[in-house]
């Protein structure tokens, strides 16, 4: 498995990574997906503690026993939750980020976090407060780097500008192609690496494209309507090759900008995770079909999906 170096950290991540919230809440079954993502040279696999309210960082952690010195753990701060009630609100306070990794280090059972990240934010969150916190953990050597999740412009450049960041996560695919109109560019000057959650776009760049943009594209995705959709999934399809399935190149065409670290995938079962796993035998993307990719889709804005 090839690996990429996460901005200008030490942290180098498999080109490919897991995304562990799809995982379930059964342990057994989810211990059988990390080790086959492991065993295939997957290094990263990405959590949050919100994600089934601290179940889920408790399954990584127990399929991570004796193999922690070989991974990279991700998991992410910022939703306030109380499981019993399963509750939560924003809260990117000093205060709760440094209690919340003590929170998450004790669910996963290790001594530190090797990217900890910010679970969103909007330009209205005490950001020099919340950076002051990932300072202080980092000298603590509690977590080794720190990055933020966001989709969100002016949240990003603030934390470009202001703190250390050597990541963001952000949905990026073919279908949804917004980085690319002002992100991307920033960040490569930056030197700040992005993982690209939402590769397969829902699975509607799947091998099961079609059926799933009847199910999610129902009422059209960003700007496409349903039917553009469909059409674009139908001739995504000709890309593919007994070398190339669908899942390939829609984790290729992330992989073919060199500021994307790793295409963060979920699994829900050891199947799903083998069908990913075939871009490990795949050749490399070809320029002539990227461009014929982008062709197919368009560059959406984020003028009309922007938040605060």
């Amino acid at each position: 498995m090839n690996k990429r170096q996460l901005g200008s950290s030490d942290l180098y991540v498999s080109e490919i990574s897991l995304g562990c919230m799809s995982l379930g809440t059964d342990h057994n079954k989810a211990k059988d997906i990390i080790d086959r993502a492991v065993d295939a040279g997957i290094n990263y696999l990405d959590t949050a503690d919100l994600y089934d309210f601290g179940e889920n960082e408790k399954i990584v952690g127990e399929a991570v026993k004796g193999k922690r010195d070989d991974l990279l753990i991700g998991t992410k701060v910022g939703n306030n939750f109380n499981p019993d009630q399963e509750d939560w609100h924003w809260d990117p306070s000093k205060k709760h980020i440094k209690e919340g990794v003590k929170d998450s280090l004790k669910r996963l059972g290790i001594d530190y976090i090797d990217l900890y990240q910010l679970h969103g934010g909007t330009i209205d969150d005490p950001i020099e407060e919340s950076i002051e916190a990932f300072e202080e953990l980092k000298q603590d050597g509690l977590i080794r780097e720190y990055g933020i999740s966001s989709i969100r412009p002016n949240v990003i450049k603030e934390y470009v500008e202001k703190s250390n960041i050597v990541s963001v996560m952000m949905q990026y695919n073919a279908l949804d192609r917004r980085p690319e109109e002002e992100i991307l560019n920033l960040l490569a000057d930056n030197e700040i690496s992005v993982l690209a959650r939402g590769p397969l776009a829902k699975g509607m760049l799947s091998s099961k494209g079609q059926e799933k943009a009847q199910e999610k594209a129902e009422n059209g995705f960003l700007e496409y309507s349903q039917e553009e959709v469909l059409e674009i999934t139908k001739q995504w399809q000709s890309f593919t090759s007994d070398e190339k399935t669908a899942e390939t190149l829609a984790l290729q065409y992330v992989l073919q900008n060199p500021t994307v670290a790793t295409a963060v995938f979920g699994a829900s079962s050891v199947e799903q995770l083998n069908d990913n796993l075939r871009y490990l035998e795949s050749p490399p993307l070809t320029e002539q079909i990227y461009k014929e990719m982008k062709a197919l889709t368009k560059g959406i804005t984020y003028q009309k999906h922007r938040s605060k």
